[in-house]
């Protein structure tokens, strides 16, 4: 798997690795193993792959959501964060036990001046999805994006005026 992982850097590959785990399921463990190493450029090909694959077959990350969350703050390379981040957005929140160090590290994330901006819009999303279950970070979320919002590019202005509207409305609610 590892070398077929580092043949290439390409949709083309991530999308001919996929096809192999949906034919051979038991292939995605070792995938997942590789992925966990951190190691630069093996792991963040890896978490390619596991997001391409697990957005048509999420049933394979139920056991590894917590292991996803635990490794995220290790990961120094932005693919690894993005990719990670972009998966836990779409998946089950991580057990309780997680959830207050993820959001912690989300918000740090979202205001850093010097994070990817796909880290800090997968932070935002994921970030709403725990505000939906602790309604009391709602408003910290409102403001740290409104914090951001003219200092970042436009992916960020956009996701972040779409997040804004959902939170204003939910905040709304509350009064």
């Amino acid at each position: 798997m590892e070398d077929l992982l580092l043949l290439e850097t390409s949709r083309r590959n991530t999308d001919m690795l996929a096809e192999m785990i949906f034919q051979k399921e038991e292939l995605f463990d070792e995938l997942f193993r590789i992925y966990l190493r951190n190691e630069e450029p093996v792991s963040r090909r890896a978490a390619w792959v596991i997001d391409a694959v697990t957005e048509k077959l999420p049933a394979l990350l139920t056991d590894k959501i917590d292991i996803m969350a635990e490794a995220l703050p290790s990961f120094n390379h932005n693919g690894l964060k993005r990719h990670t981040l972009h998966i836990l957005s779409r998946s089950p929140l991580p057990a309780q036990k997680h959830s207050g160090f993820l959001i912690n590290l989300c918000f740090g994330w979202l205001v850093s001046p010097v994070e990817a901006v796909a880290t800090k819009i997968y932070c935002m999303e994921l970030l709403y999805r725990f505000s939906e279950g602790e309604p009391d970070i709602k408003q910290e979320l409102v403001n740290s994006i409104e914090w951001r919002l003219y200092e970042e590019p436009p992916g960020f202005r956009s996701r972040g005026v779409k997040v804004l509207k959902k939170l204003y409305k939910d905040l709304s609610f509350r009064k």
